[in-house]
């Protein structure tokens, strides 16, 4: 849920003037809000903007994502039902108890055995199990992490997360999961909400269902893993981010199923939101110039790599032969 947040400006290829970047710029977020531009298109495009021209907004960024984000997951939920998201909720549970105990578990032997630097292999441990960057921004100041260490561990989550956007739905077509399978797999594997969605969009109207109510149970994780980290950080501040949006998403969710007169306008608040959610990754994607992706370094990026292929093959089997 959380986007990246870094600092200084971005290295370009192209020495252009910066009222021609920003024109190349804002024609590309326009080109992501219409029909022909996918969530995977979006982040590329994204993705190439940022190592070629950079992006002339990099300092609004952070904060123009993270709204964008929420508002577009709260939009998303008149689009659902609210008994078929508490199925979706119920099967979840375990995997999502399961997988981020074992996820934090192991990034902790990992984060000692590559001897990476405590707060640093936390962040990116957390965002791994729960909720990519929206973990690392709410227990980020808990642990009073430097921005070095934001940085490193956002960027190793988000490098990750925009190849799994890619790769998830292939693997998805090529075992032929079903909409519910594929739906629990990416809300569990995924790191960040926005490539969650984007994933499965692309596999189906149900499988979008069962991972946005999937992921956002995991987001409400935020709170204990926080709690934790305030004892094993020895912080006494008991300041702690709540994702509230989500609350709103359930609102949503509540009116679309009780309220006849929502479904008149629900149709078109979800081709908005989907929009903006592509909008999103495009955002994302130019946020991650040549800088960003050269500070993660080769440790942090490896830990974040092994976490990600545990989580994933693992929460793989469990969705194929248990769910």
């Amino acid at each position: 849920m959380q986007t990246p947040h870094f600092t200084g400006a971005c290295t370009s290829f192209i020495n252009l003037d910066d009222n021609i970047k920003k024109i190349i710029f804002i024609g590309c977020a326009v080109f992501c809000l219409t029909p022909f531009a996918s969530p995977a298109i979006a982040l590329l495009l994204g993705l190439v903007i940022a190592q070629i021209i950079g992006h002339p907004y990099l300092h609004l960024n952070h904060k123009a994502t993270h709204l964008l984000l929420q508002v577009s997951v709260v939009g998303l939920g008149f689009g659902m039902n609210v008994h078929s998201a508490l199925q979706a909720g119920k099967q979840g549970i375990l995997f999502t108890i399961a997988s981020i105990s074992a996820t934090l578990i192991f990034g902790y032997f990992l984060g000692r055995w590559f001897t990476i630097e405590k707060k640093t292999s936390f962040l990116i441990s957390s965002g791994t199990a729960i909720c990519g960057g929206s973990a690392i921004a709410a227990i980020s100041p808990v642990i009073k992490a430097e921005e070095k260490q934001i940085s490193v561990a956002l960027g190793c989550v988000f490098i990750l997360n925009s190849i799994a956007l890619f790769i998830f739905p292939v693997v998805g077509h090529y075992l032929n999961l079903s909409q519910t399978q594929f739906g629990l797999w990416c809300a569990i594997a995924i790191h960040d909400t926005s490539s969650v969605v984007g994933a499965a969009s692309k596999y189906g109207t149900h499988a979008l269902e069962v991972a946005t109510t999937v992921k956002l149970a995991r987001a409400l994780w935020i709170i204990p893993v926080t709690f934790m980290a305030t004892f094993l950080f020895k912080n006494q501040s008991k300041k702690i981010s709540v994702p509230w949006f989500i609350g709103l998403f359930v609102m949503a969710m509540i009116a679309n199923t009780y309220i006849s007169g929502v479904s008149v306008i629900a149709p078109y608040l979800i081709v908005v939101a989907k929009a903006g959610l592509t909008l999103t990754l495009f955002l994302i994607g130019a946020g991650l110039s040549r800088k960003v992706l050269a500070s993660v370094g080769f440790k942090p990026l490896l830990q974040g790599v092994l976490l990600w292929l545990f989580i994933s093959v693992t929460a793989l089997y469990a969705v194929v032969h248990l769910a």
